[in-house]
């Protein structure tokens, strides 16, 4: 018997067997999230798109033609966190970009961190981190499936747009400071910028872009797909007696606001590359903020070897300047197509690097958005379209007026966020007012504004669930600890307008398809060509990358994979 189980021992392979191939993966994945951008401009401008950027994107890889956002409200820190953890705000706790903190009673910014400190920047831009996410990303997740040897690095020129998408256990994350031209970061990330970084500040690219006029990059005639350039709803630049091309950027940008000055001189940078007299936020504005991201994106590439260390990397690149654009010219303006043909090229420019630097097909890609956009109203009214605009402070305002009418002089309101009431819950404790009751009476007071067409109390949308219709917007985008205590419905193609009654340009943060509607495009690595119309959310993308990866999902995931481009 000894030797018979000796026998069968000898003939078991042994441990010192030839190796096993490694998990496929690709050399880097890189996620683009483009800010504010419809689903419908990929087809809009079709025809004046060259062959290397969206048509690339279609041609080769894979679409989903109906991925849409599936809460509110709908802008860009909720959208780039749950583009990255797969989960909605009701999970990760980013239930705006701003909102509301009880604790405090004071208002907060979604990346805002007062424990750390600028890296290479102004104090005010650099108190940035992502301590406010409450679920790991994808990047997060990456990280530590590689047991921290993967780079995981954001870059956009907003500081929301980088952080939330690097994650927690990011190598790093860059972001735009104004105020000197440069990209900086903080120290919850590293105590000084890289040499590198340095040497790209100093080069002074920023003022370079600001010292030419934005003219249109085709022969204005051809922008058929647009509205004409002088329309009373689009907003002029600050010092342009007209929002119309050519816009004089030189002329433009030749002051800085009255707030760098100081912000300069107490920024600590002795090392400042740009001049103060320049005002180098401005290029936030043109498309040439998007050619900068593409250009401090493809320095990140080289410097830090990413894609070809021999392991997976993630850079996370969100271009901005389509926000800024869209919101003060609106989606049909010329400015806004113009952007978008420019951005193609960038496009174009950055997968051209990834075929050089990591090879063809090596890296897998993904491009989305954080969110869409409305028609701007003067658009829609100028074509009998639906659509108006109330101010914010106008809702609040009527909403005290409507309790104090009820219960008597005091402040009842402390804010109004993300279409939302936040009331004075110490003061009702204080005068024995039952807050379910005051939730109602104030649920009661909104649904006699114009433009509100449905109200629900905090109380009653934590008692019910809903799986689909407004309802389930509203509870997905509620997280108790940072949500308001009512939660305002406007009409379909109603705005809240910050400039009230003046509505020019757009704005987002609706459940209409508007503002949810975005592209979902996969390509590179391990991505068939193909496109599906099945209806697919934004927490989709960070469980299916998990799965291309063979990694696990972010901590928070409510998403599933998309089994089409995973070929399964």
């Amino acid at each position: 018997m000894k030797k018979t189980m000796l026998l069968a021992l000898l003939a078991l392979p042994t441990l010192a067997a030839k190796p096993e191939k490694p998990v496929p993966r690709p050399k880097l994945v890189v996620g683009i999230v483009v800010d504010q951008m419809r689903y419908d401009y990929i087809y809009r401008y079709w025809s004046k798109y060259p062959a290397g950027g969206f048509r690339r994107l279609l041609g080769e890889g894979f679409s989903y033609e109906s991925c849409h956002y599936n809460y509110v409200p709908t802008y860009t820190g909720p959208g780039h966190a749950s583009v990255y953890t797969g989960t909605t705000p009701a999970v990760h706790g980013i239930v705006g970009n701003n909102w509301f903190e009880r604790e405090t009673g004071k208002g907060t910014y979604v990346t805002e961190d007062k424990t750390v400190h600028a890296v290479g920047g102004t104090e005010a831009a650099g108190q940035m981190s992502p301590r406010h996410l409450l679920s790991t990303t994808i990047t997060d997740e990456l990280r530590l499936a590689t047991n921290f040897q993967a780079k995981t690095i954001g870059v956009s020129m907003k500081d929301r747009g980088s952080i939330l998408p690097a994650g927690h256990a990011a190598t790093a994350a860059y972001w735009y400071d104004g105020t000197n031209g440069a990209f900086i970061s903080s120290t919850f990330y590293q105590p000084a910028l890289p040499d590198w970084v340095q040497k790209f500040n100093a080069s002074g690219h920023a003022a370079e872009y600001l010292n030419k006029p934005w003219n249109t990059l085709l022969p204005i005639a051809d922008y058929t797909e647009s509205s004409p350039d002088d329309v009373a709803w689009e907003a002029a630049f600050k010092g342009e007696t007209k929002p119309v091309f050519p816009h004089d950027l030189p002329v433009l940008s030749a002051g800085a606001p009255a707030s760098v000055a100081p912000a300069l001189k107490n920024s600590g940078d002795t090392k400042n590359p740009q001049t103060p007299n320049q005002n180098l936020d401005l290029i936030r504005s043109t498309p040439f903020g998007n050619s900068l991201t593409t250009d401090f994106a493809l320095e990140t590439l080289r410097q830090e070897q990413m894609g070809q260390r021999g392991i997976t990397d993630f850079l996370a690149v969100s271009y901005s300047s389509t926000d800024y654009v869209g919101h003060q010219f609106g989606p049909n303006s010329i400015e806004a197509e113009d952007t978008y043909l420019r951005l193609d090229r960038e496009l174009a420019r950055l997968f051209a690097a990834l075929d050089k630097q990591v090879g063809k097909g090596q890296a897998l890609v993904f491009l989305t958005a954080d969110h869409a956009a409305a028609h701007a109203v003067g658009f829609n009214n100028a074509h009998r379209l639906p659509g108006s605009g109330v101010g914010p402070s106008v809702i609040r305002d009527s909403v005290q007026r409507a309790l104090t009418r009820q219960y008597g002089a005091g402040q009842w309101v402390l804010s109004y966020e993300n279409q939302q009431v936040y009331l004075n819950r110490p003061l009702l404790k204080n005068k024995n007012i039952d807050l379910s009751k005051a939730q109602a009476a104030v649920a009661a007071a909104l649904l006699t504004l114009p433009g509100v067409t449905q109200s629900l109390t905090a109380l009653d949308l934590q008692r019910a669930h809903w799986s689909e219709g407004l309802g389930m917007y509203q509870e997905n985008g509620f997280y108790a600890p940072r949500s308001g205590d009512v939660l305002t419905v406007l009409a379909p193609g109603w705005l809240e307008a910050y400039a009230y009654p003046v509505v020019k340009g757009t704005t987002h943060g609706s459940a209409g398809a508007y503002d949810t509607h975005v592209p979902l495009l996969f390509w590179g690595w391990g991505v068939k060509h193909g496109a599906s119309s099945a209806a697919v959310h934004i927490t989709d993308i960070a469980p299916t990358i998990a799965q291309f990866l063979h990694i696990q999902e972010p901590s928070g995931c409510s998403g599933v994979p998309l089994r089409d481009v995973l070929g399964r």
